[in-house]
């Protein structure tokens, strides 16, 4: 059995991630600011899973969490940043403080996660930790740059902290799911047709979480779809971008007719 900590799996992927792992056999702690569907898998996985509430904002919250895991479940096999913020607008409508409060959640929360585990990790002479990246963090996309840039930043931060840790046993990893239908992708213009399926990705990551790529997908054709994306970033980026325009202005023409 595998201890596994999870900042953000009370819904969406991280909480499909984590039924996945649990009927694998692992120990599952969810760090997040809502713990209620985490509670309910407890009634199921009474000895296996463990429910702290934590902000991703909030390192003294995490490393809390983090320490009584190890309580629990002993050392950390593996420890996933996958809360999520993201603010849906253009650059010229949001100020300095919005982009702030995203890469809080999503850049700095993962490293306070990183640096959490890490100790214990050392100790240990094992582990592996992953973020949870994002298509957009490589291509660049409208409306969407405080995100963007967050899952960007994480990029190079897994590569630094994986070739700062090698001699401890540690690897880094990014999770790339595809645009899935969620609640934190629920404002992106984007009908659901389009998104991937929350509980095939989440259950399609936690399958894959012992992978030894740098990058993990849930399938082979998001995998070849990302390869092409690092490939052609800004291609891709503005190809998007124009679709994503032009399923808008279809929809709203619909709607005036």
């Amino acid at each position: 059995m595998k201890n596994i900590v999870i900042i953000g799996a009370n819904q969406g992927i991280g909480y499909y991630m984590a039924e996945r792992l649990l009927a694998s056999g692992n120990s599952v702690t969810v760090l997040d600011i809502q713990t209620d569907a985490v509670e309910e898998l407890r009634q199921k996985y009474p000895k296996s899973v463990l429910p702290v509430l934590a902000d991703a904002k909030d390192f003294d919250r995490i490393e809390y969490g983090v320490k009584k895991s190890i309580a629990h479940f002993g050392d950390i096999d593996a420890a996933i940043h996958n809360a999520c913020l993201c603010v849906f607008e253009n650059e010229q409508n949001i100020g300095c403080d919005i982009y702030q409060n995203v890469l809080d959640v999503n850049f700095f929360g993962a490293l306070r996660l990183a640096k959490s585990v890490l100790p214990n990790m050392r100790k240990a002479g094992k582990g592996r930790v992953i973020f949870t990246s994002s298509g957009v963090g490589v291509t660049g996309f409208q409306n969407i740059s405080p995100y963007a840039a967050s899952k960007g930043a994480i990029e190079s931060l897994a590569k630094c902290l994986q070739i700062e840790n090698e001699e401890y046993g540690i690897t880094f990893h990014l999770f790339h799911p595809p645009l899935t239908n969620t609640k934190s992708a629920s404002g992106l213009p984007v009908p659901k047709e389009f998104k991937a399926d929350a509980k095939s990705v989440g259950y399609g990551l936690a399958d894959r979480i012992w992978s030894k790529k740098f990058m993990i997908c849930h399938s082979a054709i998001q995998t070849a779809q990302m390869k092409f994306s690092y490939q052609h970033p800004l291609f891709i980026g503005k190809m998007m971008s124009r679709a994503t325009r032009r399923t808008v202005g279809s929809e709203k023409n619909e709607n005036r007719q």
